[in-house]
């Protein structure tokens, strides 16, 4: 990775503080008017979206077709001579090309998807690694840890020579490290998924892994100014919750590594100015005039998803108008960007996926996240000596706690709740008056993820409160914490519990210091580890999401069938047994 050099750093802290604080207080109206920008795709993705559309045509009924698959694919050949054979395809009137023609001509012309990556076994990977969980008493679920820690052999994967000899044939980025991949349909590097696969790596002492992913993140940073949503050129339109500090803090706590530090620093203030553009924040004035600014997830694109295409059109075929179509389009981009796709958090009304809203949502979990990579570079910053960029941060952090307080905090629910602009207001030309009525009261897991962060998780009295509300909430149920109480058959929503909602509430309640915070930590965590080893004793696999009302139940729903893998779930769940440990007679059965 390359050394930056130090009046580089100097650079970007002097511009990250002036973004944030100058921009911050200006008048919005002065801000840039790149307020809906679109980031143009590759040629090669353009094309795969039209192979997309033409096998959904071919295989029409099939309920095993995956639009991904088909966006993920490789060329044999240069694309013009792909193109041109593609168009000689003999097709009926409605564009229908034969089954067994078309599989002729994938296996002429495309090479399969995943066959751009290579398995390859972690250079500091070891069976049993020296002091692996010590707390964990129970030979039955050392034996499975073990298990679970022999699983990053199989999501392990490098860039083959082939996508660095001939890039403009893959959708796959060229990253310089070798990678961990989720699991399943998911056969690249995603950016938040990697914050909990690093938590297990941690835990299973595999520090240089660790490290080789930070830098593949930053090398995306290098490329294109930000984390992208993963390692596809199709993904390059928007990126994913920013926790690249909290993977290199993380990090530096076990390691000690200055140096690693150092390489990083330019990179997270980089990003940091990426989540504060006019793009993504916004300004709300409340009633003493004074201005709060939050961020959002907006997307640079108002297309249909290459990735979804054939799914995202039918969706916007029952919207008329050009323009609400790409405000569609961006909102479900921009869905996309903030993990929780999908969720009736986005949505106006919770029964018409059409009603997606995200560009005019406020979301109090961003806001965490970006608050706690403010401590995060105010900290990394401090270590290497960088004392002017940390107390900026500082102060950057405690101007967002207090927006967080004033526009998120719902102080009757003992909540944050997320904030909705008024209709039709996604553009950041816009001034917002702070309307209490706008805060939305519906309960959802990513109330409590400011739990996570020390500003807040270090008052006791908020603490106090914020358990009191969680308790009633509804939320925790058998074996875990549910995402929202809608089952609304989207995939982040109710019965569906996910590993990262269940680490960050844990780690929160953990780290407030209070007993019986960590009482109800530890029960979560009990849950969520029995509900695993449940369903891995019946399907011998992790999986991505499970069903928190019945222990030892995957969970479903969603526009793509329940994977396995899976890399975030195996990180939490070690990540548990490194807290809490298992006591020899504690059972682990359901």
């Amino acid at each position: 990775m390359e050394i930056f050099r130090s009046d580089d750093l100097i650079y970007y802290s002097l511009l990250s503080c002036f973004l944030f604080f100058f921009l911050s207080s200006m008048d919005v109206t002065e801000a840039s008017s790149q307020c809906s920008p679109v980031k143009p795709t590759t040629p090669l993705v353009t094309f795969l979206e039209r192979l997309q559309e033409t096998a959904f045509k071919t295989y029409y009924g099939s309920s095993n077709i995956d639009p991904k698959l088909y966006v993920d694919l490789s060329l044999k050949f240069n694309l013009s001579e792909t193109e041109e054979a593609f168009k000689k395809l003999p097709r009926s009137e409605n564009g229908t090309v034969e089954v067994k023609v078309l599989e002729r001509f994938m296996g002429e012309y495309m090479r399969g998807a995943g066959e751009d990556l290579v398995e390859v076994v972690p250079e500091d990977y070891v069976p049993e690694p020296a002091g692996f969980l010590p707390e964990v008493e129970n030979p039955e679920v050392r034996a499975w840890a073990l298990e679970v820690h022999s699983l990053w052999k199989n999501l392990s994967r490098e860039v083959s020579e082939r996508v660095r000899d001939r890039p403009e044939l893959h959708t796959l980025l060229p990253l310089p490290n070798p990678v961990m991949i989720p699991g399943s349909r998911f056969r690249e590097v995603y950016y938040w998924d990697s914050y909990w696969v690093i938590r297990g790596l941690l835990a299973s002492k595999m520090y240089e892994t660790a490290k080789g992913i930070v830098a593949n993140l930053i090398s995306l940073i290098d490329e294109y100014g930000y984390v992208l949503n993963g390692a596809r050129a199709y993904y390059s339109n928007r990126s994913q919750p920013p926790l690249l500090s909290s993977m290199i803090y993380d990090i530096y706590k076990r390691t000690g590594d200055k140096e690693m530090v150092r390489k990083s620093l330019p990179a997270l203030l980089k990003e940091h100015q990426f989540w504060n553009s006019d793009i993504h924040k916004v300004t709300i004035q409340d009633d003493q005039a004074c201005n709060h600014t939050l961020s959002r997830y907006y997307a640079m694109w108002d297309k249909p998803r290459p990735e979804s295409s054939i799914i995202d059109k039918e969706f916007a075929s029952k919207l008329s108008d050009v323009s609400e179509k790409q405000q569609f389009y961006r909102d479900l981009a921009s869905a996309a960007e903030s993990g929780w796709d999908f969720s009736t958090r986005w949505m106006r009304n919770s029964s018409d996926f059409t009603t997606l809203a995200t560009t005019s949502i406020l979301p109090v979990d961003l806001n965490a996240f970006i608050l706690k990579m403010e401590l995060d570079i105010s900290s990394l910053a401090k270590v290497i000596g960088e004392t002017s960029i940390s107390e900026c941060f500082v102060e950057a952090s405690q101007e967002r706690k207090k927006a967080m307080d004033s526009v998120l905090w719902n102080a009757e629910m003992g909540q944050w709740v997320d904030y909705w602009l008024a209709d039709n207001s996604s553009s950041c030309m816009e001034a917002h008056k702070l309307e209490a009525s706008n805060q939305n009261q519906n309960v959802f897991a990513s109330n409590f993820v400011p739990l996570w962060i020390e500003l807040f998780n270090s008052d006791p009295s908020v603490v106090k409160k914020v358990i009191e509300s969680f308790q009633s909430s509804g939320l925790l149920c058998s074996t875990g914490i549910a995402t929202s109480l809608t089952n609304s058959g989207q995939q982040w929503d109710f019965p569906n519990g996910w590993a990262p909602i269940q680490h960050m509430i844990v780690e929160g309640l953990v780290r407030s210091g209070l007993k019986e915070a960590r009482l109800m930590a530890e029960d979560i965590a009990i849950r969520w580890i029995k509900t695993n080893y449940a369903a891995y004793k019946n399907t011998s696999a992790m999986h991505e999401k499970y069903d928190v009302e019945e222990c030892g139940k995957i969970g479903g729903g969603g526009e793509y069938k329940p994977q396995t893998g899976f890399g975030w779930t195996n990180g939490v769940a070690l990540a548990f047994l490194e807290e809490f440990g298992w006591p020899k007679d504690r059972k682990l059965d359901c």
